[in-house]
């Protein structure tokens, strides 16, 4: 399980959460932030910075954000990330 980004970020897009995360796995996309699942080690450093609230365990993501949980994996699954 990782964190992931959610709609917030699309309209903020601020990058608090990439210079506190000790693994590096949150990379920039065309429109937003994106988080590697297969790296994130689940520390909430992203969390708890992110100015907009867009950050979220992906088992706590809203319902109405679920196409995020997707969208993120789609990320790094065609290599975009």
């Amino acid at each position: 399980m990782a964190f992931v980004i959610t709609s917030p970020c699309k309209a903020e897009k601020a990058g608090e959460c990439v210079e506190v995360c000790p693994v590096d796995c949150i990379e920039e996309g065309k429109d937003m932030f994106y988080i590697d699942p297969d790296i994130c080690i689940d520390c909430g450093a992203c969390e708890a910075v992110c100015p907009v609230e867009a950050i979220y365990m992906e088992d706590e993501v809203p319902e109405e954000e679920f196409e995020y949980i997707a969208l993120n994996r789609k990320f790094y699954e065609d290599g975009i990330g």
